[in-house]
C-alpha cells in the first residue's frame, strides 16, 4: 500500500488502532532539531539565510503542488539542523533550494523538470550536481523523507470533531491548510510538534467559520489524549497571531485602495451631509476606521476569552 503524505491514515479503521498511536510517537523524528530553533532565536544562525532559501523553494516550486514546496521546506529545516551554515553563498543556497524542491517532487510523484526550476538566469546545476546535495541531504535526514507533517494529523481531528456535512469538513479543512501554510514561515512554530500546529490550526478555522460550533471542537480536542495542552494553548495563540496579521494586511489593502477621487467624493458627501442635517460631523473614511479598530479589538478579545476557557 502507498504511504499518502496528506493522510498517512489511509483505512478509515486506522482512525481507531495503534496506527494512531504510533503516528502521534514518531512526529518528533520529523521536526528540526531543538538547537536549530535556539540558534534562529539566538542569532547564532542567520535567520535571512533561511529566508533566502525558502523564497528559492517558493520560487522553484511555484507551479507545483503546494505541499512539494510544504515538504520541501521541511527538508531544508531538518537539514539545516545538522548542518548550519553561516554564511553560505548564494549558489550554495541556490543548490540547497533546487534540490529540497527535487525531492519533495519526488516524494509527491510530480513530473518536473530540473531546468524549467532553474530557470534562464544566474547558475545553472547540473543533474550531477544536484544528485550529490540530494544526497548529502538524504543521509542528513537519515532517509526519513515521508514527513509526518501537521497535514497528516488533519483526516483524525475532523473525525474527533464527527462532522455531519461534508461541505462543513471541506470548508474546515481547507481553511486550516491556509492557516498552516502560513505559519510555515514563522519560526516560533518550530517549537510545536506537527499535530499541535494542525489542532491549533483547526481549532482557530472552526472559531472562524463555524463559532457556534467552537465549544464542542475545542471539547473534543481537550479530551485527546495525544495532545499536551498547554502547548496546545501556546500553539492556538501563536496561530491567532497570525491569522490576526493577516487580517490586518487584508485592511491595509484595502485602504490603500482608496484613490484620491474616492477619498474628495466621500469628504463632499460628508459636508454636503453636515450642511443638510447639521448633525453629521464624521466623515466616512473616520467611520470605517473606527469599525476597523472595532473590529480587530472585538477579535482580540474573542481570542482572549476563548484562550482561558480553552485552559480550563
Amino acid at each position: 500500500m502507498e504511504f499518502d503524505l496528506e493522510n498517512p491514515l489511509t483505512d478509515s479503521q486506522d482512525l481507531n488502532s495503534d496506527s494512531v498511536a504510533s503516528l502521534f510517537l514518531t512526529e518528533s523524528d520529523h521536526m528540526p532539531s531543538q538547537n536549530y530553533f535556539s540558534s534562529l532565536q539566538a542569532g547564532d544562525f542567520d535567520v535571512l539565510v533561511r529566508r533566502e532559501a525558502t523564497s528559492s523553494i517558493l520560487q522553484f516550486s511555484c507551479n507545483l503542488d503546494p505541499l512539494v514546496s510544504y515538504l520541501a521546506v521541511n527538508y531544508l529545516d531538518r537539514f539545516l539542523s545538522c548542518h548550519l551554515m553561516p554564511q553560505p553563498k548564494q549558489w550554495v543556497i541556490k543548490l540547497l533550494a533546487i534540490s529540497c524542491v527535487s525531492l519533495a517532487a519526488k516524494m509527491k510523484k510530480t513530473e518536473f523538470s530540473l531546468t524549467d526550476f532553474q530557470g534562464e538566469g544566474g547558475i545553472i546545476f547540473d543533474t550531477r550536481t544536484i544528485g550529490r546535495m540530494e544526497a548529502l541531504i538524504l543521509g542528513a535526514l537519515k532517509w526519513r523523507m515521508r514527513s509526518i507533517t501537521p497535514f497528516s494529523f488533519i483526516p483524525f481531528f475532523i473525525s474527533q470533531f464527527k462532522p455531519q456535512d461534508p461541505l462543513l469538513w471541506q470548508a474546515l479543512k481547507a481553511r486550516a491548510v491556509e492557516i498552516i501554510f502560513k505559519a510555515q514561515n514563522d519560526i516560533n512554530f518550530f517549537a510545536y510538534k506537527p499535530s499541535i500546529v494542525a489542532a491549533s490550526a483547526l481549532l482557530c478555522a472552526s472559531h472562524e467559520l463555524f463559532p457556534l460550533q467552537f465549544p464542542c471542537f475545542r471539547k473534543a480536542l481537550s479530551n485527546c489524549l495525544y495532545l499536551n495542552k498547554e502547548s496546545m494553548s501556546q500553539c492556538y495563540n501563536a496561530v491567532q497571531a497570525v491569522v490576526l496579521e493577516e487580517y490586518e494586511s487584508v485592511s491595509e489593502a484595502i485602504s490603500s485602495s482608496v484613490t484620491p477621487v474616492n477619498v474628495l467624493d466621500q469628504r463632499f458627501s460628508s459636508s454636503e451631509s453636515e450642511n443638510t442635517n447639521g448633525k453629521s460631523t464624521v466623515t466616512t473614511l473616520r467611520m470605517e476606521s473606527d469599525i476597523k479598530r472595532r473590529k480587530i479589538s472585538h477579535h482580540c478579545h474573542n481570542r482572549t476569552v476563548h484562550i482561558s476557557q480553552f485552559g480550563q
